[in-house]
């Protein structure tokens, strides 16, 4: 395995995750946010990972200080761009911010170097239209799974123009992150998310509806299913903002009716409880 040097755009629960297993596979990473305390923010909350790892005897001193040595919050985006072999995006789940993002990229990156974003659900060919067509080749979808550090999967998705040595070098790379890679056509919500999204949405019209209760659903599909967390559980944990805008991509992809977001997705939307990241969804959190 060679170094690279990676920038990781968007230091939130995915970016400074994919960070954080970036710098644990040896390579140097760059965490970019336009705020830069937001970035420092992300890097603090890999130092924290790497703290409990050391307090579980998963990771020495040593070792945890070497991983956190090869992150640095980059305080600009064409400088950061100008020496990354990779770039990952992980920013909000917007097509018209995304290729805004890639646009500024494509001004300082190098021409070789692979533009990937994390996206769950977006058309990777529609976002390689903010780049100029030769820059297409090297663009591909790399979307992980969180918790980063610990979900073994990533989904490759070729666009239009993606090329079979793009398609080389990821894998080369979740090889290199101990990642099983998983290659879907480029249609929305690819593999994992066309399959979750209608499975959480009938979950929750199952609930909206008095069927059971929000534990008794989760119950249903943890030990009837085996399934390690329950529909509701889960969406709380991705974020119901997340849920939502997903099954937004698949109606509007698919138009197929069991797509559509339940009312209940959108009232707790509507009023700010976003599952896990605000203290409620369908369930309630203690605020930390």
């Amino acid at each position: 395995m060679s170094e690279r040097n990676v920038l990781v755009c968007g230091a939130g629960l995915m970016g400074h995750g994919i960070a954080q297993v970036m710098a644990a596979a040896g390579h140097t990473v760059a965490l970019y946010e336009p705020d830069a305390s937001r970035a420092e923010a992300g890097r603090e909350r890999i130092a924290g990972n790497l703290d409990r790892a050391v307090a579980k005897a998963k990771l020495t001193q040593d070792e945890r200080d070497a991983i956190l040595g090869r992150v640095s919050v980059a305080q600009d985006l064409a400088e950061a761009a100008r020496s990354a072999e990779l770039v990952v995006e992980a920013v909000f789940e917007d097509e018209s911010v995304k290729q805004r993002l890639f646009a500024e990229i494509a001004k300082a990156a190098p021409q070789s170097a692979i533009l990937a974003s994390n996206t769950s659900s977006i058309a990777i060919t529609g976002l390689a239209a903010a780049l100029p067509e030769e820059r297409r080749a090297n663009f591909v979808g790399m979307h992980f799974f969180s918790p980063v550090p610990v979900m073994p999967l990533i989904e490759l998705i070729r666009g239009e123009a993606t090329s079979d040595a793009t398609e080389a070098y990821v894998r080369q790379i979740a090889s290199d992150l101990n990642k099983k890679v998983i290659v879907s056509a480029d249609r929305p919500g690819f593999i994992v998310n066309r399959v979750l999204m209608p499975f959480l949405g009938e979950s929750m019209r199952a609930y909206e509806e008095g069927l059971a209760t929000a534990e008794d659903i989760d119950t249903g599909a943890k030990v009837g299913l085996n399934h390690p967390m329950g529909p509701l559980e889960l969406a709380d944990f991705i974020g119901l903002d997340v849920c939502l805008h997903i099954m937004e991509v698949l109606l509007d992809g698919f138009g197929e009716p069991h797509f559509a977001p339940p009312d209940v997705l959108r009232d707790l939307v509507e009023a700010g409880h976003l599952g896990q990241k605000t203290g409620r969804g369908f369930y309630t959190y203690p605020r930390v």
